[in-house]
């Protein structure tokens, strides 16, 4: 009984939650049965060769492997082995994540989050099988992690809202843009000091992070196309009313009109987390409160 009651809330967490949730509970339940698989291997003194976790579902630089393999390029950004990868990324992945719902909107986080896994994912392969340096770790090389997913995230907000002040133990209020440049540089000065292609693929996401704020305040939102197709996978799993109902709806934006009216939203949105980074957010008005609320919802 205690058992189902378990499972019951599991599934209620899971489906209930927030996308911020779901994908957590994702990385978490992969990098759990992962270990134990690999635990079991390990007391049975099996050869890894036989089932390698890494091999199986991380990301190859090798493109035959991966067109033998093509899971991998979804698989491999929900992929831990270390526990202390899957705690930094995740810590990182929800702090950007909320502040990424708040400012930008929920809906485009999952497509970031995949978008920005593939990108990182391709600058891998393409950087391992170009740079002469990679030639010999080419054909075997494999990356894991979702790092270059939570940095697309991460860099994407830290676009958007540069000024917003992120508070930080021991360091005190610091402003997004310099948390993501830190990561950046980072990336940039470890690549020839080890995991070349982790630290790769971390830029390989970031660049896609910041391509699409830019890209959204041209007003296109370029992720579009994947939201829907979430959309259409989440609708398969729905179900359908027994009772049909008429309705009658306001006539839909077109995607022209779509986009103009939210430019003209983040246009006034940037206008009123400049004045909070100015002046603190009481000096907002009401209007300019609910403004903020209801775009953040």
């Amino acid at each position: 009984m205690q058992r189902s009651s378990m499972i019951s809330e599991i599934k209620n967490y899971f489906l209930t939650g927030n996308i911020i949730a779901k994908l957590i509970f994702i990385n978490l339940s992969i990098f759990i049965i992962a270990n134990l698989v690999n635990l079991f291997f390990f007391l049975m003194a099996k050869s890894p060769e036989g089932f390698n976790t890494i091999h199986w579902l991380g990301i190859s630089s090798n493109p035959e492997i991966i067109i033998s393999k093509p899971w991998t390029v979804v698989t491999y950004m929900f992929t831990h082995l270390s526990f202390f990868h899957i705690l930094f990324n995740m810590i990182v992945f929800y702090v950007g994540g909320r502040l990424y719902c708040q400012f930008i909107g929920e809906k485009s986080l999952l497509g970031t989050y995949f978008i920005g896994g593939l990108a990182g994912g391709l600058l891998f392969i393409l950087s391992y099988n170009y740079f002469p340096v990679f030639e010999e770790l080419a054909p075997s090389s494999v990356a894991i992690g979702a790092s270059a997913s939570v940095m697309a995230v991460f860099i994407a907000v830290s676009t958007y809202t540069p000024n917003y002040q992120l508070p930080l133990i021991l360091l005190g209020r610091i402003r997004l843009k310099y948390i993501a440049i830190f990561f950046v540089i980072i990336d940039l000065i470890s690549i020839d000091k080890g995991n070349s292609g982790g630290h790769i693929a971390h830029l390989g996401g970031a660049l896609w992070g910041f391509l699409y704020v830019l890209i959204l305040k041209s007003g296109y939102d370029s992720g579009t196309f994947l939201n829907r197709f979430f959309d259409w996978i989440k609708s398969l799993f729905k179900r359908k009313p027994k009772m049909k109902a008429t309705f009658y709806a306001e006539k839909p934006l077109t995607d022209e009109e779509y986009n103009k009216q939210r430019a003209q939203t983040q246009k006034k949105i940037d206008g009123i987390l400049d004045k909070i980074s100015k002046y603190g957010y009481d000096s907002l008005s009401k209007e300019e409160k609910e403004l903020l609320f209801k775009f953040g919802k």
